[in-house]
């Protein structure tokens, strides 16, 4: 705590240094200077640049408490790239966006936002979030950027500490490596979404702190500082669109703020005016028992006992020498092993801090009593309580698997755990014996309930999607036409155009209509009556991709919704006819510019970096936020569609292979891709998963960095993929040999030695080496420190089997199939 003291106490730089601006307001004609802020309305927060040490030259663009006596610096803008001099500059620029200037003139850092609006103005508001927006437009929902979804080590009243899922974004505070470094350290405070949501402090990737799940009246770890208080309210939401977790100041007058401190402690402090000080209100890692899992597997952590940790009622220790001698991790069992075939039961544990629910399953509509039916019936079911304890308590969270990091709390609440038969008190809830094997009731009754709750889903998006479509007069209603082959009368539950009304719209399938072709057929601009533009996908006599993939392309992309992916308003099935209908993206696709010396002037580096994102974000989407994990198997640049405003869209799921419950990797003898974006595991043995999605998509950010295809790219010095290429310049850096002279003006240097660690990383020749694409947008959109990527794959390149005459693909880079794995 001192050390942040020292951190925050710089307040002796600031009469010399900086000389206060009336305004609240940066304007693309009036920049702000070092030695220059901008202070917010009510005079709460004050922008400008500092220094940490006053012993080094390193300045940063912060933004701190005005009326605090001590310099508290809330929020960083370039906290991992500093200016060496006094020099810098923040500039609006006329693409509203915020970007930081060295003495140099060169961009160190930049806002990225999207959109674009008449009269771009950075403004600092008296909540501490500034914000990029049209000058005339006060609504929040207008925002292009706000510090608030983008802060450093601080938590302000009115932050959305959490995830977005509309927009793929997420929002989480990290520390500081020292008192005089603000760069980023190793601790995270977030909302894990995974499960019934709750929020961590994490090491790394290892969890030091959980507060468990919210319970309707607070966070079950059950702090003091967590009850009504006079000081803030807080609430946790949690719904289909975002969850996240916010409190407000019930006394604005009062100054509150929470922090992850250098050493790994959420602490809450309040300012004390009297004493004019910081007072700490609130810490956690509160004692011992809040330190994840320290006691493991169905023990009980209580500091009111010695030792500390004990088995539940029940249980026994693993390893009893081991536990006597206070060694704790190897956690506890059950006395009696269970044996669903003979029934088991529930035995009530109160004043509980939830275990760990990240691997749990909860359904808020449900009574407890159907809850424990759920999970008698289900043999991997452990445990079940009430997601809601308020009035008689309601919902349902299961658990499935080891039972984790719980602790004796105030205010605890109930858990019911699975054990044997024989060990259920007289009276107690047994299970019944039942004619059929339980497992297969249990099973079949999640199915079921899965399925009931799909159907809800679905319902929402075609209520949704019905206000997009055409009118009935144009189109058929799903309830009077299903999508049916003689050969096949599965329901994929699409809208489905009538013949006539697509050739009308494409003019007959005119040849000037033609907006190009594909392994699957030509694809069409159409114009509907009502005036909407659509793309149509038509299979060819002569594809060689066929029903199967039609259909495959409608089930994965029909089941998903999201920024990034482009969306199928519907489909054609008449006589021989078999066409998708698409939204039409009228910038076609990103090969289309990024190969080409001309048109790839067009997409300068914000842009690229756009397209980089939003594709990482759709990926991740397929991968971990859709209902079932989707695998593209085919993402390349010519599958990236660009809308007007050169937003990317991943399309083409003709190839996509969809993966149920526990599945992550399979393998095929029927290898589709295209040479030059296929991970090795995939092309040589048929093995795919979430990871050879990634090492295409790391061939995609090379290939938008450098500007040259990975496929045919070759060098004077050496014969190496473009993957082997861009290591070996990494490994000297030698980073701006790589940039595209087409952008290197319009970019920002930091963002683009990023973009290439990144690519760099997914495409490292083995599948366990490679980051998830959660990862990958974190790195992306980060600052923090990244592994050193090893070998890509392919890396002894020109004897590897795709340059070999034994196989071929077009010169094109039509997707390919290879009917045997080699």
């Amino acid at each position: 705590m001192k050390s942040l003291y020292r951190f925050c106490c710089f307040c002796f730089l600031l009469p010399t240094l900086i000389v206060s601006d009336s305004t609240d307001t940066i304007t693309t004609n009036q920049p702000l200077a070092d030695g220059k802020t901008i202070i917010s309305s009510g005079g709460a927060f004050e922008l400008g640049f500092f220094k940490p040490d006053v012993n080094s030259n390193r300045t940063y663009l912060g933004l701190w408490y005005k009326k605090v006596s001590k310099l508290t610096v809330v929020w960083i803008a370039n906290r991992d790239v500093p200016i060496n001099d006094t020099n810098g500059l923040l500039k609006v620029t006329d693409q509203a966006n915020l970007a930081l200037f060295n003495g140099e003139g060169t961009a160190i850092w930049s806002s990225n936002a999207t959109g674009s609006v008449k009269n771009p103005v950075a403004q600092l508001l008296d909540s501490g979030n500034l914000v990029v927006k049209d000058a005339a437009d006060d609504n929040p929902e207008n925002y292009l950027w706000q510090s608030f979804e983008h802060p450093t080590d601080t938590l302000l009243p009115g932050m959305k500490l959490g995830e977005n899922f509309v927009k793929g974004t997420e929002v989480y505070i990290q520390s500081i490596k020292s008192n005089v470094d603000p760069s980023r350290g190793n601790f995270i405070f977030r909302v894990d979404p995974d499960g019934f949501p709750q929020k961590f402090l994490m090491n790394g990737s290892t969890p030091r702190f959980r507060t468990g799940p919210w319970n309707g009246l607070r966070l079950s770890w059950g702090s003091p500082g967590l009850q009504p208080n006079p000081v803030y309210t807080y609430e946790f939401v949690n719904n289909p669109q975002e969850v996240y977790y916010r409190y407000d100041l019930i006394n604005t007058s009062v100054y509150s703020r929470l922090i992850v401190s250098t050493d790994g402690i959420i602490q809450r402090f309040t300012w004390n005016y009297k004493t004019q000080d910081w007072a700490v209100y609130l810490n956690a890692p509160a004692d011992t028992c809040d330190i994840y899992g320290l006691c493991n597997n169905y023990s009980i952590c209580s500091t009111a006992s010695s030792p500390i940790c004990s088995c539940l009622d029940k249980f026994v220790p693993k390893s009893p020498s081991e536990w006597q001698a206070t060694d704790w991790s190897n956690g506890c069992q059950r006395r009696v092993p269970l044996d669903c075939q003979k029934g088991d039961g529930f035995i009530k544990y109160s004043g509980i801090k939830l275990p760990d629910t990240r691997w749990s399953w909860y359904n808020r509509s449900m009574t407890l009593k159907e809850c424990e039916a759920i999970c008698l019936k289900n043999c991997s079911c452990t445990a079940y309580a009430n997601t809601d304890i308020t009035g008689k308590g309601s919902g349902c969270v299961l658990w499935f698997g080891d039972l984790i990091d719980m602790t004796r709390v105030n205010g605890g609440q109930d858990i019911y755990i699975r054990m044997a038969a024989s060990e259920i008190p007289s009276g107690a809830n047994k299970a019944k014996i039942l004619g059929i094997s339980l497992p297969l009731v249990g099973a079949f009754l999640l199915l079921v309930l899965s399925l009931i709750l799909c159907a809800q889903k679905k319902k929402r998006r075609q209520r949704k999607l019905a206000e997009q479509l055409p009118s009935k007069g144009k189109m058929e209603s799903r309830s009077e036409q299903r999508l049916n082959t003689e050969s096949d009368k599965e329901d994929l539950d699409l809208p489905l155009f009538d013949l006539k009304t697509i050739e009308q719209a494409t003019n007959n399938f005119s040849i000037d209509n033609k907006l190009g072709a594909g392994g699957f057929g030509p694809v069409y601009k159409g114009t509907l009556e009502e005036g909407q533009e659509i793309a149509v996908k038509r299979l060819s006599e002569y594809s060689i991709q066929g029903l199967d993939e039609f259909k495959n392309e409608v089930k994965c992309i029909a089941e998903v919704q999201h920024r990034n992916l482009v969306k199928l308003l519907g489909c054609c099935i008449e006589g021989e006819e078999k066409m998708l209908i698409y939204e039409f993206m009228p910038n076609k696709s990103l090969d289309f510019f990024l190969f080409d010396n001309d048109r790839s002037r067009l997409l300068d580096w914000p842009k690229r970096f756009q397209i980089i994102i939003g594709i990482a974000r759709g990926l991740l989407y397929l991968h971990q936020d859709s209902r079932l994990t989707i695998i593209h198997r085919d993402l390349k640049a010519g599958n990236i569609l660009l809308d007007s405003e050169m937003k990317p869209k991943i399309s083409d799921f003709g190839m996509a292979r969809i993966f149920g419950g526990t599945e992550t990797e399979a393998r095929t003898k029927r290898v589709v891709g295209t040479y030059g974006y296929m991970s090795p595991e995939y092309a040589v043995n048929g093995v795919f998963s979430t990871k050879s999605d990634v090492f295409s998509f790391g061939v995609f950010v090379l290939e938008i960095v450098t500007g040259k295809k990975n496929r045919g790219f070759t060098h004077p010095d050496h014969y190496h993929s473009l993957l082997g290429h861009a290591w070996l310049l990494f490994k000297d850096s030698r980073f701006q040999e790589l940039i595209d002279d087409h952008f290197s003006q319009s970019c920002f240097l930091s963002e683009v030695i990023r973009s290439i660690h990144v690519g760099l990383l997914c495409v490292q020749q083995y599948p366990d080496d490679r980051p998830s694409m959660s990862s990958v947008v974190l790195m992306l959109v980060g600052d923090g420190a990244l592994p050193f990527p090893k070998e890509p794959g392919y890396f002894t390149e020109r004897n590897c089997f795709f340059e070999t005459d034994k196989i071929f693909s077009s010169g094109n880079q039509l997707t390919i199939t290879l009917l045997d794995a080699r």
